[in-house]
Order: structure tokens, then C-alpha cells, then sequence
């Protein structure tokens, strides 16, 4: 559709109409329509919210609040723009129904508004961590006048509690008119009262217009079954506002010859719960290559658009997604060429849009210019494995539980997966209140996540032009979510703008690597960095400062804590080993005893440097600089070690460059009579950060060798 009105942007906690501008200019969709908030119109209801917590009403608003209004209470919108047409995000307690009075600068109308929980409160137990959620559901009304900007539309509740979450203002376009040629769907016998079963109507409308066009005039079609052997047709309607078609399942069919092009008209369907073995979908499989889909309302779906074989250069354009009880659009493998953009998303049971490469790689696909708006179990975006695929200047907030903004995983669920590969391209997106809580890691998701979640990272994943605003917890997380401790490489973060996070702005879990340049950040809750890779002592994450960055230098101090969000690093604690948890490093290792088991709080494990090769060292970085004054090294208590003396000394460092020696070489015996344990007192002096160990000799084994080092403030 062409780009009517104003761009919508979401600034923290409402939606804003801005000045029109070029679609490269902004992030998310260019959409026919003004969002404004409830919270921000006049009301005698009362506000509920901020709130971030999981199966809470306001956890899955916009902006984390919305009005709620007892039978007689209303709230009174300023209309934004010209306008006749409205849609309402709304919640009603579950088990009931009822509607809302509407009124036109003062004046009741005949209409009201439908409301009802019949959608909402949806429960997916086999989803480990899920809640019930889908709180919130949408509803529309024709108003049959035009309302100018400035003009006032109040929605009151008649008998029924209901809570107003946001209005979406349109001026709807005059039903379109039949295109020459066509098959209409009511010659066939379709029923446009929606009282009649207008299946066959349909399937003949199809098969006759090959080649041409299927014409569904304004009216309201039921379905009761799905179509398929759709190919080499369009099916148009008179636009989403004017040709309805009732059906929770539109298109079921494993493959097609394709140049199948759905546009301009609605499909609302009946889905009250999510049943994975039901293809409960707007599309279920293949519309073949060079297909599009555009101009469409699609509501009330387990799944808006599930494509499976041959959807090749397909487009997909100019929608509206809502209330589906899983995802808004999968390319659930061998999908090349697909298009996703300018779409508009909302309430999501699973992640909005992603690429999930089952059975084949997804290649050369993207989702660009998408604006998704609360996915209340999952991520906004989600590439699952996949080549050469591109995210690119989309729009993404309010998160809930289990989701990031943008996640990027090599997580499969099912083989044969094909993971990340070639050049995965992370560019211009805009995440506000995004990343959530995860009850099954009972830890928080980044607002960007990078997961190695079943295997390492091996493509080049490609971050640029991000601005995070109002992360609840982290701006960009690194992780092995299956805490198997898959390795997150070959990354780059540029160009980034983060304000105001709950706590870090980096948040790093799993060994790896990342190179930052040009993310500055402000409103940092916590700390700039939390590094601790999962499992202890698996390996390392270095995070290499590129140049550019600013206002988040900082290092969460404590990796046996979470940080919450607002919560300072924790005060110094003489008795707390800054060592543990921390990245350790080595001039070498001997096999699997690798630096990490220095520091990993196991005695019994241990890293041993590469063998006849002294001098040898060992590194741990303690995330930021630390008056450190007595070390405790340690090696396994068993008596089979046997005594040993190692000669080292101590350096340190603020910068991880140069080092200075804290205390010169000499001998510590290690002897299991006495617990195989060694203290070293450090002289008083400048904080470091970086704790070297050198070590040129070692009378037990050609080595250097420790289970443990452990620094302390006393």
C-alpha cells in the first residue's frame, strides 16, 4: 500500500505520530494509521502498570501500562489524524464479554465495540516457563464518519470491566471496485451475509479463474474448511476493511506451481487455543515461487503465514498480524529470497516473525521495515540458523517472558537443522522495552541475544546502527542457552545507541568473542559488562573495545550474582574471591585443562599450561580494577599430588597491556599435608585489573599447574 499519514514511532511509554519520512530514514513499518496510548488519553478509570513481570495484565501492554474501566468509566482519545475507522487493544477478565459504548465528541453512537476474552488467557504447559498469557486481544469498528484531528472519541464500558491498552486511528479507503475479468467468489454462490457456507463457492472461484483473478466482493464470507491447489491466481478483495472472510484455516496445501498473490481483504478466524497438530494458520505450507501476500488483516490464527516447501521470492507486505496464539509468520525451512516488510505485528504467542531452518537453510531472506509490537512468549524477531540472511531497520518493543527483541540462535528444536552460516546481518533495528525474564534460566534475555544455543557460531554475524531504548534488563546478551557452553564468535557490534538499561549493556555467558565500536551508552542500571561465561570454567568471552565506545566501561564485579535492574555493583566484600567466575586466559594449555578451571570454584579441577615449555602464565581478568591483597592458590588435595614447589610472580594490569611487576619471583611450595594451598600477600598499592601469574618452574611437572586462584581485597 502506499505510505498514507504518518510514520508511528514508540517513545518510552506511548506511541507518537512523527513528521513523514523516508522509509530508510526510520525504523519499523510505514503504516496507515495513528497509535496513541490509553494512558495518554483523558480518562476516570485508573492506570495500571509499569510493570515487567511475568502473567501480570501490564507485562504484555504497550508501553507496560494501559486503563482500566469499571462499567461506566470511560477514556476519551484525541484523535491524532483524519479518521474513520478505529481499532481497540483491549483486555475483559476471562469467561466474559460485553462491548464498549462509543462516542464522537460527545455525541453516543449506534455501534459499539465488541469485547470479549473468548481469545485471551491462552495456556501452552508442554512450553516449559510459559504462563497463561495472551491477555490482550484487538477489536475494530467502521465509524461510518470522518473525525478530524483534534476531534474527541471516548469508549466506555457498559457491564463489563474492560482495560483499554492502545488506538490505532486509520482513515479506511472506499471499497475498491471488481477488476475486469475476474471471477467473483459470489457468482459462484458465496453468501455474503456470512450465514452460509461459502466453501465451494470459493475452490470453484479458484479453479475457474487460472491464469486471472478471484474477486471477493465486500461482505462476510464463511469458511469451514481450507483451500488448496492454489496456484497461478490472485485472490483480491475490496480491501481489509470492507471483504471479510471467516475461516481459521485459508490455504493448506504442501506445494504449488506458485505466482499466487493474495491481497486486500481479512481473514478473521476462531482460534481460542494453541494446538501445534492443527494447521490453524492463514497459510499453511507452500503458495510456490513468486507468490505474494499484501493489504491483508489477519486475526484470530494459531499462525498467520507457516511456509513450508517451495515459497521462493516470495513477498509478503504490507499486512496487519494480530492475536495469532503462536507465530505471525515462520519460514520454517528451504525458503530463498523471501521478503518480509513493512508489515505491523501484534500480540504474538510466539515470536513475531522468524526463520526457522528445518530440513533445508533459509537463504538470502529478510525481514526488513516490520514493526512488532508485545509478542507476549517469545522473541520479536528470531533467525533459527539459516545463510546469508538480513534483519534490517525493523521496529520491536514490549517483549514478555521467554523473549528478546531480535534473537539470533543455533537453537533447532527439531534435526535435520541447519545452522547460522555465510553472513547473518543485524542492521538499523530499534528494540524499546525489549528482552524479558526467563523463568527456566531464572535469569534475564538481552534485549539483541546471540545464542549458541546448540552449537558454536561459526557465521559472521554483523550487528550495526542498534538503538536499544528502556532495556528492562541488558542491551546485547551472549549466550549458550542450553548452558552447554557453545561458543558465540566471529561478531561485530557498530554504530549502537543504548539508553537507559535495567542493568548492562553487555552481558556475556557463554566463551566467545565480540568486537564493539561506537556504542555509547547512557542510563546504564548496573554495570557496563556482566562476563561470566556458563558452564564455569568452559572458556572465556572477550569482548574487544574497537574504539568509539563510551559510558559503559564498567564490569559487574560479582559472578555469583545476578545484577537487578537499578542495582549498583555490590560493595566490596574482604571476603568474597573476585577471582571466581572471571575470564582466564593462558600463554597455554595441556588438553582439556584449560584456564577457566583456575577460577571455577572446583579444587578438584585444574588448568595445566602447555608441557617443557616455561615460562608459562595465567591471566584472569577481574572485569574491573581491584585493590587486590592476598591470592590463594590452590592445587587438587588429593595426596597422589604429590609435594611440589612452582617458582612465579605476580604482574598486573588496568588496561590488559602493559604489565608491572606486583611481586618479584620466588618459591611456593604446594603440599597436600597441608591442603595443597599457597597465600600470597600482595604489597599495598594501585587497584589492578588484570592478575598475572608467571611461572617459570615447576619441580612436580614440566608445567605450570592451578585448580584454583582466588584473589581477595584482604
Amino acid at each position: 500500500m502506499p505510505a498514507l499519514g504518518a510514520v508511528v514511532a514508540l517513545a518510552a511509554g506511548m506511541l507518537v505520530a512523527l513528521t513523514p519520512a523516508p522509509a530508510h530514514a526510520a525504523a519499523g513499518a510505514t503504516l496507515p494509521f495513528t497509535s496513541v496510548e490509553a494512558e495518554a488519553a483523558t480518562t476516570t478509570g485508573s492506570t495500571v502498570g509499569p510493570d515487567h513481570t511475568q502473567g501480570t495484565l501490564a507485562s504484555e501492554a504497550s508501553g507496560r501500562r494501559a486503563v482500566r474501566l469499571n462499567s461506566g468509566q470511560r477514556v476519551e482519545f484525541t484523535v491524532p489524524r483524519a479518521a474513520n475507522a478505529v481499532n481497540v487493544a483491549y483486555n475483559v477478565p476471562d469467561g466474559q464479554s460485553g462491548s464498549l459504548d462509543v462516542y464522537v465528541n460527545g455525541a453516543k453512537l449506534a455501534k459499539t465495540l465488541p469485547v470479549t476474552s473468548t481469545y485471551s488467557y491462552v495456556d501452552t504447559g508442554w512450553i516449559a516457563g510459559s504462563r497463561t498469557h495472551h491477555f490482550f486481544a484487538n477489536s475494530r469498528l467502521l465509524l461510518d464518519r470522518n473525525v478530524q484531528a483534534g476531534d474527541k472519541v471516548a469508549f466506555q464500558a457498559t457491564g463489563v470491566q474492560v482495560t483499554v491498552d492502545v488506538a490505532d486511528f486509520e482513515q479506511a479507503a472506499a471499497p475498491a471496485t471488481r477488476p475486469a475479468g475476474s471471477v467473483s467468489v459470489t457468482d459462484r454462490g458465496a453468501d455474503p451475509s456470512g450465514r452460509g457456507d461459502s466453501t465451494q463457492a470459493f475452490r470453484e472461484a479458484v479453479s475457474a479463474a487460472r491464469g486471472g483473478v478471484v474477486w471477493i466482493p465486500p461482505g462476510e464470507y464463511r469458511l469451514t474448511s481450507a483451500l488448496g491447489g492454489v496456484q497461478n491466481v490472485t485472490l483480491q478483495g475490496a480491501g481489509h476493511w470492507h471483504s471479510v472472510v471467516r475461516s481459521s484455516r485459508f490455504i493448506d496445501q504442501s506445494s504449488s506451481a506458485g505466482n499466487v498473490h493474495i491481497k486486500d481483504f481479512a481473514v478473521i478466524g476462531e482460534v481460542t487455543e494453541r494446538v501445534d497438530s492443527q494447521p490453524d494458520n492463514f497459510v499453511n505450507g507452500s503458495l510456490g515461487p513468486n507468490s505474494s501476500v499484501s493489504g491483508m488483516w489477519l486475526q484470530r490464527l494459531k499462525v498467520g503465514l507457516w511456509l513450508t516447501g517451495n515459497n521462493d521470492n516470495l513477498v509478503v507486505e504490507n499486512n496487519r498480524i494480530l492475536d495469532t496464539t503462536a507465530d505471525g509468520l515462520n519460514l520454517n525451512g528451504t525458503a530463498k529470497g523471501v521478503r518480509v516488510r513493512n508489515n505491523f505485528l501484534r500480540n504474538q504467542g510466539d515470536d513475531s516473525l522468524a526463520m526457522w531452518s528445518l530440513n533445508a537453510p533459509n537463504t538470502q531472506s529478510s525481514f526488513e521495515n516490520n514493526t512488532v509490537s508485545q509478542p507476549n512468549l517469545a522473541n520479536g524477531i528470531a533467525i533459527y540458523g539459516g545463510t546469508d540472511i538480513t534483519v534490517k531497520d525493523n521496529l520491536i518493543a514490549d517483549t514478555n517472558a521467554l523473549g528478546s527483541g531480535i534473537a539470533i540462535s543455533n537453537q533447532k528444536f527439531l534435526d535435520p537443522f541447519h545452522p547460522l552460516a555465510g553472513t547473518i546481518t543485524v542492521s538499523g533495528n530499534t528494540l524499546v522495552r525489549t528482552g524479558a525474564m526467563n523463568p527456566n534460566w531464572n535469569h534475564p534475555m538481552g534485549a539483541l541475544r546471540v545464542d549458541s544455543y546448540d552449537s558454536p557460531i561459526e557465521a559472521q554475524v554483523r550487528i550495526t546502527g542498534t538503538t536499544i531504548t528502556d532495556s528492562p534488563y541488558s542491551a546485547f546478551e551472549f549466550v549458550s542457552g542450553s548452558g552447554r557452553g557453545y561458543a558465540a564468535r566471529n561478531i561485530t557490534v557498530d554504530g549502537a545507541t543504548v539508553t537507559r538499561t535495567g542493568t548492562v549493556v553487555v552481558q556475556a555467558e557463554t566463551q566467545g568473542a565480540a568486537t564493539f565500536r561506537g556504542v555509547t551508552a547512557t542510563g546504564v542500571g548496573s554495570a557496563g559488562v556482566y562476563n561470566c561465561p556458563y558452564p564455569s570454567g568452559s572458556g572465556t568471552f572477550t569482548a574487544t573495545d574497537g574504539g568509539g565506545n563510551s559510558g559503559w566501561n564498567s564490569t559487574w564485579s560479582d559472578c555469583s550474582t545476578w545484577p537487578e535492574p537499578g542495582q549498583d555493583n555490590p560493595d566490596p566484600d574482604p571476603d568474597r574471591n573476585l577471582a571466581r567466575g572471571r575470564t582466564a586466559t593462558a600463554t597455554g594449555s595441556q588438553d582439556v585443562y584449560t584456564p577457566g578451571r583456575a577460577v571455577d570454584g572446583d579444587a578438584n579441577s585444574y588448568w595445566e599450561s602447555a608441557n617443557h615449555a616455561f615460562p608459562q602464565a595465567l591471566t584472569v581478568d577481574l572485569g574491573s580494577s581491584q585493590a587486590v591483597r592476598r591470592l590463594v592458590l590452590k592445587l587438587p588435595p588429593q595426596a597422589v599430588w604429590q609435594a611440589r614447589t612452582q617458582t612465579l610472580s605476580v604482574q598486573g594490569s588496568t588496561d590488559g597491556s602493559a604489565y608491572t611487576t606486583v611481586l618479584a619471583a620466588r618459591d611456593y611450595r604446594f603440599d597436600p599435608a597441608t591442603g595443597n594451598t599457597v597465600t600470597v600477600n600482595l604489597p599495598s598499592g594501585p587497584g589492578l585489573r588484570h592478575l598475572r601469574l608467571h611461572v617459570t618452574g615447576n619441580t612436580g611437572w614440566p608445567a605450570a599447574q592451578f585448580s584454583e586462584v582466588e584473589a581477595y581485597l584482604s
